[in-house]
């Protein structure tokens, strides 16, 4: 009987390094991510639209009564949309480097 090799592969050079697909897939949740808010924003703009025009043709557009599904969805977005692109959105990976090397190119500039 023929002893099998537990690697699948004949040439070691076959082997794809485990990196790139991990790499892959790392990127395929992110635009899957970044697709999902794109939809809910979407849907959101939308129905909110529907929504506004609807109570406020029929009770008025005074009040909060019109923009209250508005305002309380808004917020779950703005936690969808801090979910998917993070703090770094906002700042930067490299915000805090970049305002310190500011400050003290400042401060040189001040003792010369």
């Amino acid at each position: 009987m023929e002893k099998y090799s537990i690697e699948p592969y004949d040439n070691k050079e076959d082997v794809s390094d485990y990196r790139k697909e991990e790499a892959y897939i790392r990127a395929k949740k992110k635009v899957e991510s970044l697709l999902g808010f794109y939809w809910h924003l979407a849907v959101y703009i939308v129905v909110n639209l529907f929504l506004i025009i609807l109570i406020g043709v029929n009770a008025g557009f005074h009040g909060f009564g019109p923009y209250a599904t508005a305002v309380f969805w808004g917020i779950g977005l703005f936690f969808h949309f801090f979910g998917v692109f993070g703090p770094d959105f906002f700042f930067g990976k490299n915000w805090e480097k970049r305002k310190m090397k500011e400050f003290m190119d400042e401060e040189r500039k001040n003792w010369e």
